[in-house]
């Protein structure tokens, strides 16, 4: 940390400083990485809001060549069985306007090592067709990941998890740490299958999934007999009230051995959290998650083999405070932490 100093020394090396002169030299290495040269910085309500800030590239389709990790929006909430607006969540991230660059906890600026990129919306034939929409996410996602990129999704719904997981884990199935209310491991209802309770039993039973290496925390809610697919497929579930009583060491701790070395995804579901950190979600469950403890575990999750992530069920119409977004917009950025620091990682091996 800086050295304490007394008044007068404090005058003669700081009465006519700019902001981006700073002194300690790990401060410094941070402020290199944020100012480059002066301390002009734009500011954040200025320009066409994209995710995280990120330089908007709607044209890095169809190769993505130049690009280390791609920030997606997924506007779709045709699964829902609850309240609708999802579909909204993307926009409402996007609208975020202070989050990054920096991580005090990780000490990492991810958009200083790794090329991010808001590479824009998955371009959807139908506003109306689930079924067909989960064609469309796993046809664009899977060209992001052909081309060695990470895609990291604001949803959205969570049935837009079972896409994702197609496209990141058909050439070998992934590993999950999944934090939510609920397992989304039920069956069809009503004779469809592709509803936002279940992507996680058809990710498994399309052989994308591993359930093994997959951990759901944050459970709670009057559904639990629903997900016994989660259990009967040697998933481990981690309920709300266990994360207080385990503790968060031994939370990450379990996280981490189940996930191991092998190519891991991260789903974040908003309604993990109590609905006092975020109200603005399709089913709210109450018991939750505080957002202290969602983002310890995430930073918790760093050094892990990370190849792609999601954010969803944000929900804003059901939030005038806008404080689900804010969150969501949180997790989204240290989703991109993960991510760069397994981009870094996988380039040294």
């Amino acid at each position: 940390m800086p050295e304490i100093l007394c008044l007068e020394a404090l005058r003669d090396r700081y009465q006519n400083a700019s902001g981006s002169e700073i002194f300690d030299p790990e401060f410094r290495k941070v402020a290199d990485l944020v100012f480059g040269d002066g301390d002009n910085r734009q500011a954040p309500y200025w320009g066409v809001p994209t995710l995280l800030k990120a330089p908007l590239r709607q044209d890095a389709a169809p190769d993505f060549t130049d690009i280390d990790v791609a920030l997606l929006g997924i506007p779709l909430d045709l699964g829902v069985t609850n309240r609708p607006g999802a579909r909204f969540g993307p926009r409402a991230v996007r609208n975020v306007e202070r989050v990054g660059p920096y991580d005090h906890v990780l000490r990492a600026v991810p958009t200083a090592h790794v090329r991010v990129a808001d590479v824009g919306d998955v371009p959807f034939r139908s506003r109306f067709d689930l079924a067909m929409s989960h064609e469309d996410i796993e046809r664009f996602v899977r060209i992001i990941v052909e081309a060695g990129v990470v895609p990291l999704s604001v949803g959205g719904d969570h049935s837009i998890g079972l896409p994702l997981l197609r496209a990141v884990g058909r050439d070998r199935p992934v590993g999950m740490i999944h934090i939510d209310a609920h397992c989304d491991t039920s069956g069809s209802f009503e004779g469809c299958k592709f509803h936002h309770g279940g992507p996680f039993r058809q990710a498994v039973l399309d052989g994308v999934l591993d359930p093994r290496r997959t951990v759901q925390i944050g459970i709670r809610g009057n559904s639990e007999y629903l997900w016994e697919f989660s259990y009967a497929s040697g998933m481990t579930v981690i309920h709300a009230e266990e994360v207080e009583e385990l503790g968060m060491k031994a939370v990450i701790e379990k996280a981490r051995a189940i996930a191991g070395d092998g190519p891991t995804y991260v789903s974040f579901d908003v309604d993990a959290l109590d609905p006092a950190f975020a109200s603005g979600t399709g089913t709210p469950e109450i018991g939750g998650l505080t957002s202290t403890q969602a983002l310890g575990i995430l930073r918790g999750l760093s050094g892990l083999d990370i190849v792609g992530g999601d954010v969803v069920e944000i929900a804003p119409q059901y939030d005038p405070t806008t404080n689900t977004a804010q969150v969501a917009a949180q997790v989204f950025f240290e989703l991109l932490c993960l991510a760069a620091e397994a981009v870094r990682i996988r380039a040294q091996s």
